[in-house]
């Protein structure tokens, strides 16, 4: 007898074009033991399984959900900062009700590779509690969010990023830009200023003069960041390329090849870090200083941003000419632990 797959929904902040996110997911995918069908909860379905070739179904549609929900074995939070109530109340209460949804109806539910907080309101902080505590499984991507569900008894699997695992694809003519290269990726964000913005781009426009590298602007999410990359592009007075890719791999592909990256996006950082190539964090966000923290890189807090354009890149210059990417036993030892995210998902085909 042939025993039946087991039907996994996975929830996530998919089909809104952030490579990112995009990343999680195909992770993920990567690491679904073959004994489990994926379904995806998608804001664009249709793209959702072109792009992965996977069941898919509408993320804000009820009867849909409650369907899918009641023919599934697993319900799977795919990594992320879901919840977190710095960006808005709707998302982590969208979350945690997807997930106090899937208990109600019996299923095992898995909290996987999440970055938890911060969360500011105490009902958030009580709803999160209330789901995790739920869950047949728990996994975290960086100590905070540990230290956070260890004062509510739960003992995570704590590893890094799985993306640091996602397997990089070659990306055509990247090779033929003229070198060296580096990689820029910024993002629309309330401590970006319009002012901010400014005093960045005059830096690069000076650290380009000195360097006479080749910038890549890298926009994760069309939406926040390509408007931004045109921007810089106008100003900038040696060569450039928007890059703009929707397959994860070929995103991460990117920064193989690139001398050093200047991003805000965390998984921007963690592409290129684990491609060897230097980083220069902006951070807007405490995921982005706790990757700082992890794995010893450069960078400011964007509300304290130096005002004067060449202090940072002056910065830019020492760290271009004089920093290290990581040693690659390092990026190894970190794409391996990133694999135990995978463990939680092999334990629930043997405990079926």
């Amino acid at each position: 007898m042939i025993r039946r797959k087991m039907r996994a929904v996975i929830s996530g902040y998919y089909g809104k074009g952030n490579g990112g996110d995009e990343a999680l997911l195909m992770s993920l995918l990567q690491m679904l033991p073959s004994e489990i069908e994926p379904i995806i909860l998608s804001a664009n379905p249709r793209k959702t399984y072109e792009q992965y070739g996977v069941k898919t179904c509408p993320n804000r549609s009820a009867f849909p959900i409650l369907e899918t929900l009641t023919n599934a074995d697993l319900f799977i939070w795919g990594g992320g900062s879901l919840m977190q109530d710095v960006t808005s109340l709707r998302s982590p209460i969208y979350y945690a009700g997807l997930m106090a949804l899937a208990q109600q109806k019996g299923l095992k539910t898995i909290a996987w590779a999440q970055g938890i907080g911060p969360l500011n309101n105490p009902f958030t902080r009580w709803l999160t509690r209330q789901v995790l505590l739920g869950c047949t499984a728990v996994s975290v991507r960086d100590y905070k969010s540990a230290e956070l569900v260890s004062k509510w008894h739960i003992n995570p699997l704590i590893a890094p990023d799985p993306v640091w695992a996602l397997t990089a694809k070659f990306v055509p003519g990247l090779a033929d830009l003229p070198a060296p290269r580096v990689a820029v990726n910024l993002r629309s964000h309330p401590l970006l200023t319009p002012q901010r913005l400014k005093i960045l781009t005059q830096a690069l426009i000076d650290f380009q003069k000195a360097t006479n590298t080749c910038l890549l602007l890298v926009p994760f999410q069309a939406s926040q960041d390509l408007e931004i990359a045109r921007s810089i592009a106008k100003k900038l007075p040696g060569s450039y390329k928007i890059i703009q890719l929707e397959n994860p791999r070929e995103l991460k592909g990117v920064f193989k090849g690139v001398e050093m990256t200047i991003g805000m996006r965390l998984h921007s950082l963690i592409m290129a870090a684990s491609e060897e190539c230097k980083c220069f964090a902006l951070s807007y966000d405490p995921k982005v200083n706790y990757l700082m923290e992890e794995i010893e890189i450069p960078g400011w807090d964007l509300g304290k941003l130096p005002s004067d354009p060449n202090v940072i890149s002056t910065a830019w210059l020492e760290y271009f000419v004089n920093g290290e990417p990581l040693l690659k036993d390092r990026i190894q030892s970190l794409t391996d632990r990133a694999f135990m995210h995978q463990e939680i998902l092999q334990k629930l085909i043997l405990n079926q």
